[in-house]
């Protein structure tokens, strides 16, 4: 007898509703588990950040302010997983798109008028995401490299290198010290929504619905989810498989490139420390929970950045660790992955034909449905 793990032909949509769901309310009870064995109430902890992410309209924008960055990242990434591409490399694209939001609201705007200098800012640092995501996609398609790899690697070299210009040549003379770039002009600051909020909301719901749009209603987004089902079968059906590679990651990039410029140009109008977050690594919690889709993208995001909101919240009023809302991050992947799994493969058991414990009329295959 053998167990193995078979690919089902179809998933079905309660498994892809309740996968999500299901993984949430394990991460919570698993970080119950460690409420209790750190001598802390988890169901205080637990009213206690969601006072904290949703109690008030200041609390709610900043829940918003966090959960912006991850909607655009995690759009991006959903992008190149819907393929089978994983692009680990959000959070450097995300640097760039600030390092060149920076650089064309620093250094060009003297050349830019100023009903044009936004627009520059944010095309500047789309355009920059999506050449650093085209350099892993150009080795994965034409040369055959580990895209994993690769994209990880990028990212310590755009943060790397950001911290190298907000310490070094850009750093703003006049920052009594402080690392950190000189205050954008106005021109190119990002309008705000409410409180901290700022419009890159608007460009998340606006990315959201025209990638909804790509992948369900044209033929480029048919070719996409084919090459990441079953690349064998898009071969045969003609779909050029490596521009398809190299179109997708430059989506995927543009989007994280354009989080970063919406976060230098909206909230802290400058390139300073602190400005990598962690949100590119945050997105791929996001996408796998939204199972790569665009519209539930949005809603994941705002409950992973209530999550850090609420974190810094229990610090405040309970003396906890705020990295109470990172633990529940992490923990939340794992059951994510395992329902993932099951989702996708069902578990069967092969009886052998030498058992003897097994008549020939009985050499039948079992399964276990979950």
């Amino acid at each position: 007898m053998r167990v193995v793990f078979e690919k089902r032909q179809s998933i079905s949509r309660q498994a892809m509703v309740l996968v999500p769901v299901l993984s949430f309310f394990a991460a919570l009870l698993l970080g119950a588990i460690l409420l209790l064995s750190s001598g802390a109430n988890p169901i205080t902890t637990y009213v206690a950040m969601l006072r904290g992410a949703f109690g008030s309209t200041y609390s709610f924008s900043e829940t918003l302010v966090k959960a912006i960055p991850l909607m655009l990242t995690g759009l991006g990434v959903a992008v190149a997983f819907k393929m089978r591409f994983w692009n680990i490399g959000a959070e450097g694209q995300f640097v760039w798109g600030g390092i060149a939001g920076t650089f064309v609201a620093l250094f060009l705007s003297q050349y830019i008028p100023d009903p044009l200098l936004l627009p520059a800012v944010i095309l500047g640092g789309t355009i920059a995401g999506a050449i650093w995501a085209g350099i892993p996609a150009v080795l994965k398609a034409y040369i055959g490299v580990d895209e994993t790899l690769t994209s990880l690697m990028l990212n310590y070299v755009a943060i790397l290198y950001a911290q190298y210009l907000f310490y070094g040549p850009w750093r703003d003379p006049e920052g009594y010290g402080f690392p950190g770039t000189a205050l954008f002009p106005e021109a190119a600051w990002l309008p705000r929504l409410l409180n901290r909020a700022h419009l890159g909301l608007v460009f998340a719901f606006i990315a959201a619905l025209v990638l909804w749009f790509i992948f369900n209603r044209t033929r480029w987004g048919f070719e996409l989810k084919i090459i990441g089902e079953n690349k064998t079968a898009a071969e045969y059906l003609g779909i050029k498989i490596a521009r398809n590679i190299v179109l997708a990651l430059l989506l995927s990039g543009a989007l994280s490139g354009l989080a970063g410029a919406s976060e230098v140009a909206g909230l802290s109008r400058r390139l300073q420390t602190g400005f990598s977050m962690g949100y590119g690594y945050t997105a791929i919690i996001v996408a796998w929970m939204a199972q790569l889709k665009s519209i539930p993208v949005l809603f994941v995001a705002v409950l992973m950045a209530a999550l850090l909101v609420g974190g810094d919240q229990v610090q405040l009023t309970m003396g906890l660790p705020s990295s109470v809302g990172l633990v529940l991050q992490g923990l939340i992947l794992f059951p994510m992955l395992a329902g993932s799994l099951f989702t996708e493969y069902r578990l069967r058991i092969i009886r052998q034909k030498n058992e003897p414990s097994i008549s020939p009329d009985q050499e039948i295959e079992s399964e276990l449905q979950s």
